[in-house]
């Protein structure tokens, strides 16, 4: 087996390739995507030919990524939020640590500073949860595993192959080889202190410098920033003591949320004419929170999650000042 695998390596090492044709469709798509991109022919093919890369499997991953389990952890969100409710002593002395990069980037992005560092809390625990998977691999079995029969099954592809390729990029540009191409990340393949998909790696910056690390605690609060004031249209920070008690009506949510089925904080409708309770439906005192927690969902689409940053971040702001 060793020696058969040094011939690969070997054979790779001199073969020169001009064009995306290989036996998998899906790995010719990525490497049209990427030679869109301006990655080379030979590169994106040694990295697909990489038996490292697209012959080694996460089945850990593409176990907690099956429905039921999709399912049960977003029921756990709820416990989630309040087990954090016991970090925000933490999350305050975080804000005092880094007072400096909060000023910047509320100035910057006019993104509160309380919401990044919920988003923080909530993703890897400050930066102290740490990664144990690697993101080529979660999405490479994601790609070869699923059978895209079902409509969740096609999104679920077209989302590994987008992500496969924007990890190529990156690695190209960052001039590191196939195997030297190793991103930390969590089991549905997110990556950093603030947990982004590859695909959201153009949101990455740096508070000082022009190359960003997700792993450094200052570049993670700015990039976070940028993804909200970019992506989510967050550009006015918002006013604590008029948006409402948001850990009260956190509560009536989770109540609501209980007792209605397919419910939703902030939408009626959503994709395939999907229809939802919608908990903020007729009461205009939610409607300025409703917006905030539309712009928290760009970053995780659970309604869960969305309310508990906010929540979070409205208690670490009264206990901050």
């Amino acid at each position: 087996m060793k020696i058969f695998l040094i011939l690969l390596l070997n054979i790779s090492l001199f073969a020169k390739y001009t064009n995306c044709e290989f036996k998998n469709q899906n790995y010719t798509d990525v490497c049209n995507q990427v030679v869109k991109q301006g990655v080379s022919y030979d590169y994106a093919n040694r990295f697909l030919l990489s038996y490292f890369k697209t012959q080694k499997f996460d089945e850990i991953s593409w176990k907690y990524l099956q429905p039921s389990k999709i399912q049960y952890h977003r029921k756990n969100e709820k416990k989630a939020n309040n087990v954090l409710v016991n970090y925000l002593p933490k999350m305050v002395q975080h804000l005092q640590k880094f007072e400096k990069v909060y000023d910047y980037v509320e100035k910057t992005y006019h993104v509160n500073r309380e919401v990044i560092a919920a988003i923080l809390l909530k993703e890897t625990k400050l930066g102290k949860l740490k990664p144990t998977h690697d993101a080529f691999l979660v999405f490479n079995t994601m790609v070869v595993r699923t059978k895209a029969q079902t409509p969740r099954e096609k999104w679920l592809l077209r989302m590994g192959k987008s992500n496969m390729a924007h990890i190529i990029e990156y690695c190209y540009k960052k001039d590191l080889t196939p195997l030297e191409c190793n991103l930390p990340s969590s089991y549905a393949g997110a990556v950093g202190i603030p947990q982004f998909m590859p695909s959201s790696f153009r949101y990455a910056r740096a508070y000082k410098g022009n190359k960003p690390s997700l792993t450094k605690m200052e570049d993670a609060i700015v990039s976070v920033a940028n993804f909200l004031h970019k992506k989510a249209n967050f550009t006015k920070l918002i006013d604590w003591n008029t948006i409402g008690n948001i850990p009260e009506i956190e509560q009536e949510w989770y109540t609501y949320a209980f007792e209605h089925k397919n419910s939703s904080f902030v939408y009626e409708t959503g994709k395939n004419n999907k229809v939802y309770n919608c908990f903020t439906k007729n009461k205009p005192e939610l409607q300025e929170l409703k917006e905030y927690v539309k712009k928290i969902l760009r970053y995780n689409n659970s309604s869960n999650y969305a309310i508990g940053v906010l929540s979070l971040a409205y208690q670490a702001h009264f206990l901050l000042n």
